[in-house]
């Protein structure tokens, strides 16, 4: 008797385990909540949505879906001016990371999000750096302006910071499996007039957490204005 009931423990083991290992290498998509994460870098395509996270979801209709997304942003901007004789000399660098989510190829609310921009400007109105002097006539001197050098200032800044921002996709309008891609576009803007600028935005690790809820029935989703 006792042989056989470890015999039937044994194959209840094997069962176990056996279901285990497939739902370990399942490859369905989760049916409440997921998430990815991933190390982005360099998107090298400017003013271009470029999918940087994709993940899949298996939903009914009419549930509603909570996006989390969350990236580190880094902005560089470098501005230089030089100015001689009192002229004001004028350089700016500007960069922006713009972020969307899409669901099934349709921007979740509120659409098209700024998740960094910086506008740098430099400005500067110098005499110049005197190498020579003439006389006057009159027992002094004066500044030959012919020889004025320039004199020049820059400023260069770096930084790297984490933001994130909620998206909202509202009555998914099919059952099945929904796909949902994480779209990024860096744009760069210069200006310069006798000195240099320089401008880059990079993303660096990301994650996504989808969450799949039921809302009030009928709610709004809308964008408010404060007064």
């Amino acid at each position: 008797m006792r042989k056989l009931i470890l015999i039937a423990l044994a194959v209840v083991l094997v069962l176990a385990l056996g279901a285990g290992a497939v739902w370990a290498n399942s490859s369905q998509p989760a049916s409440k909540a997921t998430a990815k994460v991933g190390e982005i870098a360099v998107i090298e395509d400017e003013d271009t949505w470029t999918t940087i996270l994709t993940q899949d979801i298996k939903a009914p209709n009419g549930k509603d879906l909570f996006i989390d997304v969350s990236l580190q942003c880094g902005l560089y901007t470098q501005t230089h001016v030089k100015s001689k004789g009192g002229n004001k000399d004028t350089s700016s660098a500007e960069g922006t990371i713009t972020v969307r989510v899409l669901v099934d190829g349709t921007p979740a609310e509120p659409g098209e999000v700024v998740f960094s921009r910086r506008y740098q400007e430099l400005s500067a109105t110098l005499q110049g750096i005197i190498t020579s002097i003439i006389p006057n006539g009159n027992g002094g001197y004066v500044v030959d302006e012919a020889s004025l050098d320039y004199e020049e200032i820059e400023l260069i800044l770096d930084t790297m910071d984490a933001h994130a921002f909620n998206f909202v996709a509202p009555d998914l309008t099919f059952s099945g499996v929904h796909t949902i891609e994480v779209q990024a576009m860096i744009e760069t803007a210069t200006s310069t007039q006798q000195g240099t600028a320089s401008a880059t935005a990079t993303i660096g690790k990301g994650s996504v957490t989808i969450e799949l809820v039921r809302m009030i029935k009928g709610e709004d989703i809308e964008l408010t204005a404060e007064p």
